[in-house]
């Protein structure tokens, strides 16, 4: 289901992204700080990447990734990289370990491969909320209204309606 789900929500961010030229995914926009659609985007893409480059090891460090300049202005090169994340995520659940730099000072803390699917599932879903704010500026885009919506609020919603 956790997978289905992360399929689910990056064939959304696709689905955006074949509406896109080079031009609008590299649009700085000025309510998010002049980031662009393609800096979340790679961002999105990188942090998956980290976990599924990292697996075997065991150890997990988000902070170790490629920051490819050409995922964050090309768009087919996204779309081609959310495509290779799509075939690779069914894993088995395992041991790992997260380690992370705080104000100069290494932790190390245990999870698991489906605790950081979450968090990557969670973590795509808020830059694909901002990502919603610079789509928003772009009136030729049409998205889903539940794009970048947490899947809880969605739900919350539907009840609400009942």
């Amino acid at each position: 289901m956790l997978i289905n789900s992360i399929n689910t929500t990056l064939e959304e961010l696709n689905s955006l992204l074949n509406q896109l030229s080079n031009d609008d995914y590299v649009y700085q926009c000025t309510e998010l700080s002049d980031a662009t659609i393609g800096q979340h985007t790679r961002h999105i893409i990188e942090l998956f990447q980290c976990l599924l480059n990292q697996y075997e090891t065991g150890l997990i460090n988000y902070d170790i990734r490629n920051r490819d300049y050409l995922i964050q202005t090309d768009v087919e090169a996204a779309k081609s990289a959310i495509n290779s994340l799509k075939l690779n995520l069914d894993k088995p659940n395992k041991k790992l370990n997260l380690c992370q730099v705080i104000d100069s000072e290494t932790m190390i803390i245990d999870s698991n491969y489906f605790r950081e699917l979450l968090y990557n599932l969670e973590h795509c879903i808020h830059h694909q909320a901002l990502i919603k704010v610079a789509v928003l500026k772009m009136t030729h885009l049409k998205i889903n209204s539940d794009f970048g919506v947490a899947r809880s609020t969605i739900e919350y919603r539907k009840q609400c309606v009942q």
